[in-house]
């Protein structure tokens, strides 16, 4: 499961904490989430995705430099066995404005196994 996979690959890297959703009660940032929002089959064994990664910051200034870290970080995931390709699609200010919440998302294609 690429979630599982890329999940333990930022969690020992990152300097902040990585989750697979908000934390109950909002969370202290800076954090990430990562989210598979698509996937795929390629010929049955190579398998696509698109994941987006918000990173959240208590300003706007933090989130954007909690993203720079995740696209750095997203860089070296082809390292991963399981990964052939981390392609990063976007990345954008992706602030929750009903909760006043600063975040920058960052979406990336990724092929494999």
């Amino acid at each position: 499961m690429i979630e599982q996979t890329i999940y333990n690959y930022l969690s020992v890297r990152a300097p902040f904490p990585v989750y697979m959703e908000v934390p109950e009660g909002g969370g202290t940032p800076p954090f990430a989430v990562i989210e598979k929002t698509g996937g795929g089959v390629i010929d049955g064994v190579i398998f696509s995705a698109t994941l987006a990664i918000q990173s959240y910051g208590a300003t706007l200034l933090e989130a954007a430099q909690a993203n720079e870290v995740i696209k750095a970080l997203m860089a070296g995931a082809i390292e991963l066995s399981a990964v052939a390709r981390a392609r990063l699609n976007s990345d954008y200010n992706f602030t929750d404005t009903t909760k006043k919440q600063y975040r920058y998302q960052a979406v990336f294609d990724i092929i494999h196994y």
